[in-house]
């Protein structure tokens, strides 16, 4: 076993495609129409910026794009390398051109760790032609690259392998010389295992291949000999990412649209991946007054509660308070009234006349204050027929604001009636300006 492998490069960078037609993947981009090929066959150098998950092909693309061009591949890390190395890299790369004509192309991975005044070290160089310049990142550049940054490149996006490419790679390093040259073979339970593992990494594909290779041996593996050595699958994720902003949409929508299945699968996944579980049960909460209100109360103190047994018992043990309160946010009757509402008196909070507080609803504490009406013509609710005072009780230029409008939803169906009920006998003997 030794031989196959003892002393060489890790199987990923052995087989490294060493032209397009080897590259795995990324058919839109790279096909015989593709726009990524086209702008690489014609020359057309200008700056490149690769948004896709790891293991896509950014940095293999990157390499042949180099190769293609006749330029030296520099490559460097916004996560390692500080602006002083890369502006070095940079000048030294500007001093070759001039001096011979020969360009560098600077690969800098992991462009989104530089914040946006970092990445203006980078602006001079590409507007002088003076370098070939790719950046990658896994991060949408949208939010993570500066303006100034996109607007100068061609944006390209690379998508997670699939499957079938991922199946058609597998092959590839079990038969290429490179690989294990056939010496190794794969049951098709073992290979589709890998495969799922993988999800979309190709990266990741080869190395629990090679994990497995290395820890049993030549020879025909079965499943449970590779899923033991290879170990439980890590989600993709990064909390701090634009994933983290999409899983959490998805579950925020799944439960508003009565998804009872979509919302198990996006919570459950984002608790496998490691994301904090207080913030889960945060939006939960959130979610129960702005998607659920009320037309089913018993929704926020459920989420309440379930937000206070994460914080009591911690995970693992708390997942199932919050799928407890995931499903029956999704189960409930839904309501955004309460949401509207709020929008609507916040409006009018910030763009109408702050008008002062009806005198009949100031309370009269002194005998000065009494003489200047405060608390005339207040009525008491409790002494009334209906326990309702014909009485206005908003500022007179907002008077007739009807702010909550109920669904026909679970409770909200039996409020409608009432408050229509109430807003009647409120106005029925009420004379303006007064609470009289």
């Amino acid at each position: 076993m030794d031989g196959l492998w003892k002393g060489r490069a890790p199987l990923a960078e052995r087989l490294r495609p060493r032209d397009l037609g080897e590259v795995v993947g990324q058919r839109r981009l790279l096909g015989e129409k593709g726009p990524l090929r086209a702008l690489i066959e014609g020359g057309v150098g200008v700056p490149l910026v690769f948004w896709g998950p790891p293991g896509t092909g950014k940095t293999t693309v990157g390499r042949l794009i180099a190769t293609r061009w006749g330029a030296r591949f520099v490559q460097r890390s916004a996560a390692l390398a500080t602006v002083t190395e890369v502006r070095e890299a940079l000048v030294s790369s500007r001093e070759m051109w001039q001096r011979a004509g020969q360009r560098d192309l600077l690969f800098l991975d992991e462009v989104h760790r530089w914040n946006r005044a970092q990445q203006d070290v980078l602006l001079p160089f590409l507007e002088e032609g003076a370098i070939l310049f790719i950046g990658a990142t896994t991060e949408n550049p949208s939010f993570a690259l500066r303006s100034a940054l996109l607007s100068r490149s061609q944006l390209f996006v690379f998508e997670p392998l699939s499957e079938e490419d991922l199946r058609f790679l597998l092959e590839r390093a079990l038969a290429d010389e490179r690989g294990f040259r056939g010496e190794v073979t794969l049951q098709s339970e073992a290979a589709e295992f890998l495969i799922l593992h993988a999800d979309g990494d190709a990266r990741r594909l080869l190395t629990a291949l090679e994990t497995a290779v290395g820890a049993l041996g030549q020879g025909d593996l079965s499943l449970t000999q590779v899923a033991e050595a290879v170990g439980k699958k890590a989600p993709r994720y990064d909390r701090a990412g634009e994933e983290h902003y999409n899983l959490i949409s998805a579950l925020h929508k799944s439960v508003r649209n009565s998804d009872v299945d979509a919302t198990l699968y996006w919570l459950v996944r984002m608790l496998e991946s490691g994301e904090d579980p207080r913030y889960v049960a945060r939006r939960l909460v959130r979610m129960a007054s702005e998607d659920v209100g009320l037309a089913d109360p018993d929704a926020l103190p459920l989420t309440v509660a379930a937000a206070q047994a994460v914080e009591q018992v911690g995970m693992p043990e708390c997942a199932l308070a919050i799928v407890q309160a995931a499903a029956y946010l999704a189960l409930a009757p839904k309501s955004n009234a309460l949401y509207l509402a709020h929008g609507e008196v916040k409006r009018d909070v910030e763009k109408t006349v702050n008008e002062p507080v009806p005198l009949h609803l100031c309370n009269p504490v002194t005998d000065t204050m009494k003489g200047l009406g405060y608390g005339s013509g207040y009525r008491y609710a409790h002494d009334e027929p209906e326990r309702v005072a014909p009485m206005p009780s908003l500022p007179e230029g907002l008077r007739d604001r009807e702010y909550y409008r109920p669904k026909d939803a679970g409770w909200e169906g039996r409020i409608t009636k009432r408050l229509q009920a109430l807003r009647a006998l409120i106005r029925s003997r009420a004379k303006p300006g007064t609470g009289a």
